[in-house]
C-alpha cells in the first residue's frame, strides 16, 4: 500500500507542476479569488457526479453529523481561508519569497505529524530537509528573505494547509478520498462565496467572459486529478512523505517554463532542482522504509 501511495503522490506532484504552469495563464485578467471559486465549484460538482455515477453515494449517505462537521472544517481551513490569504500575500510580497515560504509546508507537517499522528521521524531526515530548503532557495533565485505583511499572510496560509493535511490524514481512516475531496472543495466554495459577498466582490461573477471560462475549463481536469490522487495517496502514505514529494512540482514547472517560454535557467537553479530531487528521494527512503532500531524523533 505504501508503494501505491507514493506512486499516487508522485502523480500529484507531476500534475501540480503542470497545473501551476497552466494556471499562470488562466489567472491573468481575472480576480484570483473568483478564479479559485469557479474552478473549485466545477470540480466539486464533477466529484459529486463521479461519486453518484459509481454508486458510491452510500459513502456520503452514511456520514455522521460529526463527519460532516469535519468536512466543513477542512473546507474552511484548507479550501477557503488559506487561498484568500495566499493570493493576498503574493500581492504584497515578492513572488519568489512567497513561493519559498509555501514550500516549507513539509517542515510544519513533519512537526504536526509527530504531535498528532504519532509519526516517528528518523533524525537523519534533517539532511534531506536541508537539501529541499536549499534546493528551493536556489531554484527561486532568492537573494534575501525580508519580513513583510505579505510574507506573513503566506506563512499563515501555509500553516492552515499544514493543519488541513494532518486533519485530512486522520479523516481518511473513515472517509473515502473522493468524498473528502468533495467536502473540501464544496464547503470551501461556500466560505469563499461568503467572503466575496462580504467584500462586495460577488458582482465580479457577472464579469466572467468566454475566454475566462475557457481557461477555467482547461485547468479543471488538473485540479480534479490533483485532489483525487492527493487524498488517495495521502491515505496510504505518511503526511511528511507526501508533502515532501509535492516539492517536485517546482522543478517541473521551471522546466516547462524553460522549454515553452524560453525562461532562463541558471546553473544555480539547475543545482537547486538536483538538490530537490535528491532531497525527495532521501526523504522517501528514510521515512517509508521498514522500522529499524535507529534513533527517532517523537514529540508526543
Amino acid at each position: 500500500m505504501k508503494n501505491r501511495g507514493i506512486t499516487l503522490i508522485l502523480f500529484t506532484a507531476i500534475i501540480s507542476g503542470f497545473s501551476i504552469f497552466i494556471n499562470r495563464f488562466g489567472v491573468k485578467g481575472i480576480d484570483s479569488t473568483l478564479f479559485t471559486f469557479t474552478k473549485n465549484l466545477i470540480v466539486a460538482l464533477l466529484l459529486l457526479a463521479i461519486i453518484l455515477g459509481f454508486s458510491e453515494y452510500r459513502n456520503i449517505k452514511r456520514l455522521s453529523k460529526k463527519q460532516w462537521g469535519s468536512l466543513m472544517t477542512v473546507g474552511l481551513i484548507g479550501g477557503s481561508i488559506p487561498f484568500v490569504l495566499f493570493f493576498k500575500g503574493l500581492q504584497l510580497t515578492n513572488g519568489a519569497i512567497g513561493s519559498f515560504i509555501h514550500k516549507t509546508m513539509f517542515v510544519f507537517v513533519a512537526i504536526l505529524s509527530t504531535l498528532f499522528l504519532r509519526e516517528k521521524l528518523n533524525k537523519k531526515v534533517f539532511i534531506p530537509a536541508i537539501l529541499l530548503l536549499a534546493g528551493n532557495f536556489l531554484l527561486l533565485r532568492i537573494t534575501n528573505l525580508q519580513y513583510s505583511l505579505g510574507a506573513l499572510f503566506v506563512l499563515i496560509a501555509t500553516l492552515f494547509w499544514s493543519a488541513e493535511t494532518i486533519i485530512s490524514k486522520r479523516l481518511l481512516k473513515t472517509i473515502e478520498p473522493k468524498v473528502l475531496a468533495f467536502g473540501r472543495l464544496f464547503f470551501g466554495c461556500i466560505f469563499i462565496l461568503t467572503y466575496m459577498a462580504l467584500t462586495n466582490r460577488i458582482q465580479l461573477i457577472s464579469q466572467l467572459t468566454l475566454p475566462h471560462f475557457s481557461w477555467i475549463l482547461i485547468t479543471v481536469p488538473f485540479l480534479l486529478l490533483y485532489v483525487i490522487t492527493w487524498y488517495t495517496g495521502l491515505r496510504y502514505t505518511k503526511a511528511t512523505t507526501a508533502t515532501s514529494i509535492l516539492l517536485l512540482g517546482s522543478p517541473i514547472t521551471m522546466l516547462l517554463s524553460y522549454v515553452f517560454l524560453g525562461t532562463s535557467l541558471s546553473i544555480l537553479q539547475s543545482i537547486g532542482m538536483l538538490l530537490i530531487v535528491i532531497g525527495i528521494i532521501s526523504m522517501v527512503l528514510l521515512l517509508e522504509r521498514k522500522p529499524q532500531s535507529e534513533p527517532t524523533i517523537s514529540m508526543a
